[in-house]
């Protein structure tokens, strides 16, 4: 197929690169150097030639991702086969034919072109061979099997295996394409790389053929261009390019010395081929990188492919600045959400939310826009999360991004400021907990006969009374007083006694914690399983047999010793159930729905603690937070005024004890209902199964509660719209989101800004007092963790799911979090020194290395 002939539709027939330069040479203005594409089907006939091929693909289909002595083996096997394979000769001709059109003699390039290449989701740069300045139809028809061959290089196989792609599904191919012999050539990226800001695009340059710059062998030139003007250029040495050989293929050489710190582009250079790239990406409809040759004063497009690792913008329908934080750091929960959880969050918190990649984001540009906004904001969010506050910090004193604008009243705080605290009363935390527990319970009663639109529309108004206990005054005033009382303590008793974090110790075992209460439940459950052997043995025989879902809780019933086993795990998921890893995310498996994902935790118990452990460390937190108590209010009567002194703090004492507990029972309540929806949802879809409305129950995750609703009303569902959601979450898994992300797509991380942290150390966020070292555990999934007594966990983040863990470990490090966030709260009441938000923990700190943590002044050193 002709370059002429291919379009954007066509990735199926000549593969990604093919799909993007026939649609670059339809593009006015973009000069494409002429070609053909040999189709995939041919690919598929010389494979099919060679039988001994699909028996090494079963063979190759079946082997993990990390096994890289069995993919190096088998991909080369394949690899051979296929160069093996003779060109048919009606195949051959063709090729022939077509090399004619482009001229006698002409040399070309020859590309692997894979249908699973330069795609929206996936990239896939480099990972097949590409051969530059091939003459004759002999040479032609030996690089094209190359090229064919090339999918299954031992990287490209890596890349597949670890991305999810089969191998029987991805075929392969070839662009043919004339030749162009440059003074220069380099890549434009439409977005910066780095920033991910849409409205500067990078120019990198260096002399004669691209492959200097894409194989590392020397350094360009970078031109960074932002609306029409270089605003930075950095000029390289470039001792060396790679130019055509005469005889066919490449060869590297010298620069001449003069040419070594030569600019490669103009200023007007750099700007016209940024024009160029800005009509590529228009025409695409999302930023590129694209590949580019100058000869003479002519600008070739040999590539353009989709930029793969930006974050997505939300969609707007005006063209102001936004400033987007994230609502996931906040919740502890920055995975991406399916489009039901996203749209119950939204329903639950009823507050203008922005999706971007499958995460949540708040604008908060019209309340930086004012001085007394601005000063709340960033005051409130830098109490939580410093580098919050850093980058919308570094977003204000800009100047030009927000457009400031007065106050609208002299001194008017922001309204839903902090409601008026209450004093220490438990009997207010016990009946906010009874009234929960009692609309949860009405909750169940009154669902269970509900089905169709009438179930949905009671869903609808029961997240009204939802977000009623979750803004019930008197709940907010609990929580508020912890928080304040807290702040109190670290402030006041810092200056009277220097005494850093003070908050932290008294805080140990406070009554009424519902999260660290589980983790304790949880040493319970293995102290009713460790003295029965048999049934020790047969749960590990669930772990290492990977098994999931409830089925072996009745198993184990029949063993010596089970039922009592049995008993307690059904006692625990009954109180605990409904939660999980990411259960703010209505669509996420539940621990009631596979608790074989608790079993590697139970295990780990059993090992680790001895009976009782669980009475233990709650009675050993009450006595070191008593013991904290008398030390300091002893202390405090020896200062000057040190009786008012003593007295005050006591008050916030007892304040905080009384009401920090009660930090995680809003969401327990939350997520207690969610489950109750979910399963009810879940026999809906049952429903639609049957009808053949849907393929299979999990499709309404990937509907919208409004869509779910309307599907429910006329039993039909958009089977279309759900296979691209599908699509789409799965790349969407793949990203990281930023903090903060502006309109423009810049993604800023903020920074802390303090000169207290030692050389080489990581910063962070102290959220717990006191130092512990000890080996690092780099656990992302909470199922696989494999934990010893004395470990420091180091993770992504923490939600409370996560707490059964924490009775094992020492010391705590996130990458995300804050000062009142799940993973902080949890770590003072277990005594356990924390540091979070610390940037790429799980990517600087190796699983296994010894660290230090210091948990009162916020940072982590690695020990080797």
């Amino acid at each position: 197929m002709g370059f002429e002939q291919i379009g954007s539709s066509d990735v199926a027939e000549v593969g990604g690169k093919g799909a993007h330069l026939g649609e670059l040479s339809r593009i006015d203005g973009i000069r494409v150097p002429d070609g053909f594409c040999v189709t995939t089907d041919a690919f598929q006939r010389v494979v099919a030639a060679a039988p001994s091929i699909d028996a090494q693909l079963g063979l190759l289909s079946r082997v993990r991702p990390d096994d890289h002595a069995a993919i190096r083996t088998l991909s080369a096997e394949i690899r051979h086969a296929i160069e093996g394979v003779a060109v048919p000769d009606d195949l051959a001709a063709e090729i022939g034919a077509a090399l004619a059109r482009l001229g006698e003699g002409a040399s070309c390039a020859v590309r692997s072109s894979a249908t699973a290449e330069d795609l929206p989701t996936a990239s896939f740069a480099g990972q097949q061979d590409s051969y530059l300045n091939i003459a004759g139809l002999a040479e032609i028809l030996r690089h094209v099997r190359r090229c064919w061959a090339s999918l299954f290089t031992e990287r490209a196989v890596t890349y597949r295996c670890r991305n999810g792609f089969d191998h029987r599904k991805v075929r392969m191919a070839v662009v043919v394409q004339r030749m162009v012999f440059p003074d220069a050539a380099g890549i434009l990226f439409t977005a910066d790389p780095v920033t991910s800001n849409r409205k500067v695009a990078t120019v990198e340059a260096g002399w004669g053929l691209g492959e200097t710059l894409v194989s590392g062998l020397v350094a360009g030139d970078v031109y960074t261009v932002r609306d029409d003007q270089v605003i930075a250029a950095t000029v390289a040495t470039k001792p060396r390019s790679v130019q055509a050989s005469p005889g066919g293929g490449t060869h590297d050489t010298p620069v001449e010395p003069r040419r070594q710190r030569q600019p490669v582009l103009t200023d007007a250079q750099a700007v016209r081929l940024v024009r160029l790239g800005r009509r590529i990406e228009a025409h695409f409809g999302r930023p590129q990188d694209i590949e580019w040759c100058l000869a003479g004063d002519d600008f070739h497009i040999v590539q353009s492919r989709p930029i793969t690792t930006l974050f997505p913008i939300p969609a707007t329908d005006d063209r102001d600045n936004h400033v987007y934080v994230s609502v996931g750091h906040q919740q502890m929960m920055t995975d991406a959400m399916k489009p039901l959880g996203l749209s119950v969050w939204q329903l639950t918190t009823l507050r203008p939310m922005h999706e971007a990649g499958g995460r949540l984001f708040v604008d908060v540009a019209p309340t930086l826009a004012t001085p007394a906004g601005r000063e709340w904001l960033i005051g409130t969010l830098g109490r939580s999360d410093p580098l919050i506050r850093d980058a919308l910090q570094t977003v204000v004193d800009r100047g030009d991004f927000i457009r400031s604008r007065p106050d609208e009243g002299a001194g008017r705080a922001p309204a839903g400021g902090p409601p008026t605290p209450i004093e220490a009363d438990p009997d207010v935390v016990t009946e906010l907990i009874r009234h929960n527990q009692e609309s949860v319970a009405a909750l169940r009663r009154e669902i269970r006969a509900l089905s169709g639109p009438a179930l949905l529309d009671f869903i609808v108004a029961d997240l009204a009374e939802l977000r009623r206990l979750l803004s019930d005054p008197r709940s907010m005033q609990v929580i508020t007083a912890a928080m304040e009382a807290t702040w109190w303590l670290n402030d006041h008793l810092e200056a009277w006694l220097g005494e850093k974090n003070a908050a932290d110790a008294l805080t140990q075992s406070v009554p009424h914690n519902v999260t660290s209460e589980m983790g304790r439940a949880l040493l319970d459950v293995a102290d009713a399983i460790r003295p029965h052997a048999d049934v020790v043995a047969f749960l590990h025989r669930v772990v290492d047999e990977g098994r999931a879902g409830d089925g072996f809780l009745n198993e184990l019933a029949e063993l010596p010793g089970g039922r009592e086993a049995h008993d307690a795990v059904r006692g625990f998921l009954d109180e605990y159930g409904m939660r999980c890893a990411g259960e703010i995310d209505i669509t996420r498996t539940r621990w009631s729905e596979d608790p074989a994902t608790l079993v590697p935790v139970i295990l780990g118990n059993v090992r680790n603690f001895e009976p009782g452990a669980g009475r233990r460390h709650l009675e050993q937190g009450r006595q070191e937070s008593r013991r904290k108590e008398q030390e300091l209010l002893t202390r405090l009567r020896d200062l000057p005024g040190g009786q008012q002194k003593a007295e005050e703090t006591k008050r916030m004492i007892d304040r905080v004890r009384t009401f920090a507990g009660y930090r995680e029972y809003p969401k327990y309540g939350m997520v207690s209902r969610y489950f109750v929806y979910k399963q009810a949802l879940l026999r809906e879809a049952d429903r639609l199964v049957r009808s053949g409305a849907l393929r299979e129950k999990e499709d309404i995750y990937f509907l919208r509660f409004e869509e779910l609703r309307e599907v429910v009303r006329t039993g039909e569902a958009d089977a279309g719209l759900i296979l691209e959601r599908r699509e789409a979450f799965r790349s969407y898994e793949a990203l990281t989101p930023p903090r903060v992300l502006t309109s423009d797509g810049e993604a800023i991380t903020g920074q802390y800004r303090r000169d207290d942290t030692p050389p080489g150390a990581l910063p962070g966020l102290p959220v717990s007092a006191g130092t512990v070292e000890g080996r690092a555990r780099v656990v992302m999934d909470m199922t696989r963790a494999d934990l010893e007594s004395g470990d420091i966990l180091v993770t992504a983040y923490t939600d409370p799911s996560w707490t059964p863990l924490f009775v094992t470990v020492a010391g705590l490090v996130t990458e995300v979090g804050g000062l009142m966030t799940h993973g902080a709260v949890i770590a003072r009441e277990y005594g356990l020194p924390a540091v979070v938000g610390v940037e790429q923990a799980t990517r600087l700190i190796r699983d296994g290395q010894r660290i230090r943590v210091h948990g009162t002044d916020g940072y982590v050193e690695i020990l080797g």
